[in-house]
């Protein structure tokens, strides 16, 4: 059954006399049906569309069986069937002919030349009700083997009457099919009908049961607001009470806080009253206080202008001792630096006198470096080196304790020989303090040797003296 044939039994079900019509519910009834009220009728609209789906009859032996709308054949014809069966037998002859020999073909075709009287055919027994409509069947005869098995049939062949007489009998099976299968198809409807009137009764009592929930829900919805409405009255006349009763409290505390301020205003006042005498009190002996110092502060300041007077004598005379003193420390320093000259000539005039006797006294190549600059750059790279080398190697710790002690900047100067040992050491200028030169040459010897001379200094000199002047602050510097 389609889904067209479903929708129009279910109309006619739903306005077939003697049954009720039923009202669909009001929108605002279904939106206001609980979530669980929803989802069974949802279910229940899902089973009673299976339900409809149902078909009596069909390929299931006559059982009741699904029949989906989308697997029904609308515009498609019927399924053709073929029966192969086989050719239809000669009509009995009397007895003697029957047991005669077989005919011959000249005789078959002499007796096809008169005609045959058959029997009339019997009558057509009453059609089956079909559960399906019939389907067409199309009998094709199948041809004998023997030639004289043809010729029997074409002796034997139906007259017109008897073609027609068939087709009529077949005629009126057809149509009882289609009475049976119209009668079964209104008996399914029949039943359809009854279904769908079950199924709008049960809606119809799960509607009323719904509307006797929401009538419940309803109820006791207002039976809660009612016992909200109670609460909160009740919670508003305990806050009213509460309300007063802290109104009350606070009226005490407003009278005990004004009775405290008045108390407090008599305690503060008499309290201005006794400061007012202490400080008058006081004033009185701060002025006394400020007389008797008032006179030790001159009395002190006279002693403290005789004893400036006394101090500024000594400063003067002090003033004056130091200028003699440093009048006598200028020529000491001038007598010793007159005294170094003197030496650094002597000396200069030592080494010249050396220079000017070494071709025929020595066999040494020496070379001089007085200053930071000169020609030869080899000479001057090799003085900067030794100087690093004494500068950075910790070595002020042997005259950390030596340098407390006044002294002069010494002029020292060092040769040293090819292979980087020290020849000698000359002070051309003393720094006065012993100890100080006594670790000058401790430094020099404890970083000896310096280096072998570059192999163009080797093949100039065999000897080099370096002069520096040694500064002591932090650390040594030759300069």
């Amino acid at each position: 059954m389609s889904a067209a044939a479903n929708a129009r039994v279910w109309l006619d079900a739903a306005t077939a006399p003697g049954e009720p019509e039923v009202d669909p519910p009001p929108a605002s009834s279904t939106q206001r049906l609980p979530a669980r009220l929803r989802i069974a009728l949802a279910v229940s609209l899902l089973a009673h569309g299976v339900l409809l789906s149902l078909a009596l009859g069909g390929d299931a032996l006559g059982l009741p069986g699904l029949n989906f709308p989308w697997k029904e054949r609308r515009l498609g014809a019927d399924d053709l069937r073929i029966v192969l069966a086989p050719a239809p037998l000669p009509v009995p002859l009397p007895a003697p002919a029957v047991s005669a020999p077989p005919v011959t073909a000249p005789a078959a075709r002499e007796s096809r030349s008169a005609p045959a009287v058959l029997p009339p055919p019997p009558p057509a027994p009453p059609a089956p009700v079909a559960a399906a409509p019939a389907r067409p069947t199309v009998n094709l005869p199948v041809a004998p083997d023997a030639p004289a098995t043809r010729a029997s049939a074409e002796a034997v062949a139906p007259e017109p009457a008897v073609v027609a007489d068939d087709t009529a009998r077949k005629q009126g099976e057809r149509e009882a099919r289609a009475r049976a299968a119209e009668q079964a198809r209104i008996e399914q409807a029949r039943i359809e009908q009854q279904r769908e009137a079950a199924r709008l009764a049960a809606e119809r009592e799960a509607l009323a049961r719904q509307e006797a929930q929401r009538q419940e829900l309803a109820r006791t919805e207002a039976a809660r607001l009612d016992a909200e409405r109670k609460e909160a009255t009740r919670q508003e006349q305990v806050r009213q009470e509460q309300l007063k009763q802290e109104q009350l409290r606070q009226a005490q505390l407003d009278a005990a806080r004004r009775e405290q301020t008045q108390q407090e205003a008599a305690r503060q006042d008499a309290a201005r009253q006794e400061a007012a005498r202490q400080q008058a009190l006081q004033q009185e002996a701060a002025r006394q206080d400020a007389l008797r110092q008032e006179a030790a502060r001159q009395d002190a300041a006279r002693q403290a202008a005789a004893r400036q007077d006394a101090a500024n004598q000594e400063a003067a005379r002090q003033a004056q001792a130091k200028q003699d003193q440093a009048r006598r420390e200028r020529a000491e320093q001038e007598a010793k630096r007159e005294e170094r000259l003197r030496a650094i000539g002597q000396q200069m005039k030592q080494e010249a006198a050396q220079r000017d006797a070494g071709p025929t006294t020595s066999s040494l190549r020496r070379g001089w470096l007085f200053g930071r600059a000169d020609a030869n750059a080899d000479l001057v790279e090799y003085a900067q080196a030794m100087s690093r080398k004494i500068e950075m190697n910790m070595t002020f710790d042997m005259v950390r304790e030596a340098v407390k002690q006044p002294h002069a900047q010494p002029v020292v100067t060092v040769a040293v020989r090819a292979d980087g040992t020290v020849e000698k050491l000359t002070f051309v200028a003393s720094s006065g303090v012993p100890a100080i030169d006594d670790a000058i040459r401790k430094v020099v010897e404890s970083q000896a040797p310096y280096g072998r001379f570059p192999p163009a200094l080797a093949r100039q000199y065999d000897v080099v003296e370096i002069r520096r002047t040694w500064v002591f602050d932090m650390a040594i510097r030759l300069q």
